[in-house]
Parts: C-alpha cells; structure tokens; sequence
C-alpha cells in the first residue's frame, strides 16, 4: 500500500511554518515550534496515532503564542485533509475514552467534510507552566476546520490542567489514528452520499 502522505507549507507575517505528515505511520515526530508544551501533545498525538509528523515553526512569540498554536493547528488540519486523498476506504468514525491519572477525557470524530467542534472542558488554571491552556481550544478548532472534522471533547473530570489536556491530545491520537485507518471492508466512500 501506498502511504498517504502530505506536505504544507505555510508563511504569513506572522508564522513560518513547515509541516510534513504520513497517515500510516510507526509514530515518529521531529516537532519544533517553540512552544514547549505544544510540542509535547504533539509528540503524544504522533506517537499514539502511529503518524509521522515533522514540524518546523517560526512564529511572533514575541506577541504571545496565539498566532503559532492556531496557525500549526492550520496546518496539521490541511496536512490531515491533503493525506486523505478522496477518503476511500476509510473508516470514518471514531471515538476513544483516555485517563490520565484522575483526568478523563472522551473524544470523537467523525471525517466528514463538515467541520464543527464541541468542546466541553474546564480548567482550573489560565496557564500550564508558561502555556496558555485557552490555545488547546484555539488549536483543536483550527485543526478540525482545516481537516474538515467534526470533533467533539468531552471531559467529564479531572482537576490537573496538565492532565486534563494530555488525556485530550491521547485521547484525540487514538480517535483519528483509528478514523483514518484504511478497513479492506470499505470499498469506496464510507458516506450514502458518495462523497465525504
């Protein structure tokens, strides 16, 4: 089989970034965006998706890093898309339940052309270390936008902001790692419709 692959490219005035993704993966990452904890879910949705993911990002940290976690979001959600080709043969949907210590976080997808997300999380904290935790929002909305993917996020408990959002990004490794699995059953789009 062929692995499903993309590369985006993507400057503006106020991020460079760089980003190459395969599908059907082994779960390596090479991520540098200069923004340590965006690079640390990264890593952890690379790494139990079973994608590889290569980023190289520049951004206006100066500003803050708003402009930097949306605009990788752009991309990993354009990569996502362009990696797909016409869907054929995928399996859709998906949805997983992830712990993180006393943190819960379930998560579903559907790979539907039709963007949307839900997000339904609270954190007890602005801040993880130097991140701010409202760029988890921002990210996941650029990404299922770009990818045209219906996703929601849904965390029921859990009191560590750090937690919290590490059961978000495994959980969504293991929701679109599975949505995008090739099943031999599918024979065309996985849609009564025709087209995803």
């Amino acid at each position: 089989m062929t692995k499903r692959t993309a590369t985006i490219h993507r400057k503006t005035k106020e991020t460079q970034i760089e980003l190459t993704l395969t599908l059907d993966g082994d779960g390596n990452s090479h991520i540098s965006t200069g923004v340590g904890f965006l690079d640390h879910m990264l890593d952890l949705l690379t790494k139990h998706g079973l994608f590889d993911l290569t980023i190289h990002a520049n951004g206006d940290r100066i500003v803050d890093d708003h402009h930097t976690v949306e605009d990788v979001g752009i991309c990993f959600g354009q990569g996502i898309k362009e990696a797909l080709g016409d869907k054929k043969g995928i399996r859709r949907f998906s949805n997983s339940s992830v712990p993180m210590q006393e943190a819960l976080a379930h998560i579903a997808v559907d790979i539907s052309g039709r963007p949307a997300l839900v997000f339904n999380v609270t954190f007890h904290t602005e801040k993880i270390g130097n991140f701010d935790v409202e760029l988890i929002e921002e990210f996941l909305e650029a990404f299922s936008t770009n990818a045209g993917i219906n996703l929601h996020v849904n965390v029921p408990y859990g009191s560590n902001a750090h937690h919290i959002a590490e059961a978000i990004f495994k959980g969504l490794a293991k929701a679109l790692g599975d949505a995008v699995r090739i099943d031999a059953r599918i024979k065309d789009i996985p849609s009564t419709k025709g087209v995803l």
